[in-house]
C-alpha cells in the first residue's frame, strides 16, 4: 500500500512537522523561571523552527501534499496551522490561487497590484516597497489578523463575510467551497485550543516567547518574499522571480532557491525543480532575469542586484543573457 503521493523523502518533512509539533509544547512546558540565556534559546530555537516550517514545509506541502489520502493530509493541515499559527488552508489559498496567479504584479495606472503579498503594493513611483515597509511594519497587520481569528468564539470561527481578501479566493464549486470553509473552520478553532492550552502550560512562555516569536516569523517570512521577487520583472514568465542555485541551500531546504523554477511550474514535486530548470534552459538562459548569489533570507547580502523592473524592454524580447550576482 502506497503511503506517500509524490515520493518516500517527504517522509523527512513528516518527521520534523512532528518534532515542530512536541517541541513547541515541550519548550512550554520546562519553561522556568525568565532568564535571559533561556527566552534567548527558546525564541531561537521556535524563531527557526516556524521559519523553516513556513519557507519549506508549509510550502511544500500546500502545493504537493504528503500523502495519498486526503484525510491524512486534512489531519497534517489542522496540526501544522498550530505549529505556524495560521490557517494551512487560508495559507493554501493565498498563496496558491492569488501569488502564483499574480506573480508579484505591480501597479497599473492607480490600481493596486492584485497579488495581496506583491513587494510593490506599498511601493511608489513603480518601485518596491522599502524592506522596512514590507517586513517589520508589514507584519504587524497580518499578526493582527491572525490574533483576530482567534477571538469570534460567538460564531465557532468560521470565515466572516468581512473577510472580502479571502472569500474570492474560495471555489466556485458548492461542495469544495463548503469543504474549504470547513477546514478554515477547524484549523482556527485547533489554533485556538492550542493557544488555551500553551496558557495553561505557562502564560508567561505563551506572552514572552510564543506570540513574539509569531511577529518575528512573519518578518523573516516577509522579508524571503521580498528578496524572491525584488528586482524582477512580474510580466515575465521566465524572470519574474529570482532564483539561487547554492548546492547547500538547496539541500537543506529541499531545492528552495529554485524559485523562478517553482514559478514556472508550481505543482512540480520539490525534487525535479532541477528538471525544470534544465528542460527550460534554453528560455531561462536567453531571459534577463536575475540569479542571486545568496539564499533570499540573505537577500539583503545581495548588494549589487540589477533591478531589471526599472527599465523594462518590449516584454515580448526579452531576450539577454541571464544576469548573475
Amino acid at each position: 500500500m502506497k503511503i506517500w503521493k509524490y515520493s518516500r523523502l517527504d517522509c523527512a518533512l513528516f518527521i520534523i512537522f512532528i518534532g515542530h509539533f512536541v517541541t513547541i509544547f515541550g519548550l512550554a512546558a520546562h519553561w522556568n523561571d525568565f532568564s535571559f540565556f533561556g527566552w534567548l534559546i527558546n525564541f531561537i530555537v521556535l524563531t527557526c523552527l516556524i521559519w523553516y516550517n513556513i519557507i519549506v514545509l508549509s510550502h511544500q506541502f500546500t502545493h504537493t501534499p504528503w500523502f495519498r489520502a486526503p484525510w491524512a493530509n486534512r489531519v497534517v493541515s489542522i496540526i501544522n496551522s498550530v505549529n505556524i499559527g495560521q490557517s494551512m488552508e487560508d495559507y493554501h489559498l493565498r498563496h496558491v490561487r492569488n501569488h502564483h496567479r499574480y506573480h508579484n504584479d505591480r501597479k497599473m495606472r492607480d490600481q493596486l497590484p492584485s497579488d495581496w503579498a506583491s513587494t510593490f503594493r506599498d511601493g511608489k513611483d513603480g518601485e518596491h516597497a522599502s524592506l522596512l515597509q514590507y517586513t517589520l511594519i508589514g507584519a504587524f497587520p497580518i499578526l493582527f489578523k491572525l490574533l483576530q481569528e482567534l477571538v469570534p468564539v460567538n460564531n465557532l470561527w468560521r470565515v466572516g463575510k468581512h473577510e472580502t481578501d479571502l472569500l474570492p479566493l474560495l471555489s466556485r464549486q458548492a461542495k469544495k467551497r463548503a469543504d474549504q470553509l470547513r477546514q478554515m473552520q477547524v484549523e482556527r478553532i485547533a489554533r485556538f485550543l492550542a493557544v488555551c492550552v500553551l496558557l495553561t502550560i505557562s502564560w508567561q512562555w505563551t506572552l514572552l516567547v510564543y506570540f513574539p516569536v509569531l511577529y518575528v516569523s512573519l518578518v523573516l517570512f516577509n522579508l524571503q518574499n521580498y528578496y524572491e521577487h525584488m528586482g524582477a520583472i512580474p510580466e515575465s514568465t521566465y524572470a519574474n522571480s529570482v532564483s539561487h542555485y547554492g548546492r547547500i541551500y538547496n539541500l537543506l531546504t529541499c531545492n528552495d532557491g529554485y524559485h523562478q523554477e517553482h514559478h514556472l511550474r508550481p505543482q512540480t514535486h520539490w525534487r525535479q525543480l532541477p528538471r525544470v530548470r534544465h528542460i527550460n534552459g534554453g528560455k531561462l538562459d536567453q531571459t534577463e532575469r536575475i540569479i542571486s548569489p545568496v539564499p533570499a533570507i540573505a537577500g539583503f547580502l545581495h548588494r549589487n542586484r540589477p533591478q531589471l523592473h526599472r527599465n523594462l524592454p518590449n516584454l515580448d524580447d526579452l531576450s539577454s543573457k541571464s544576469i548573475k550576482g
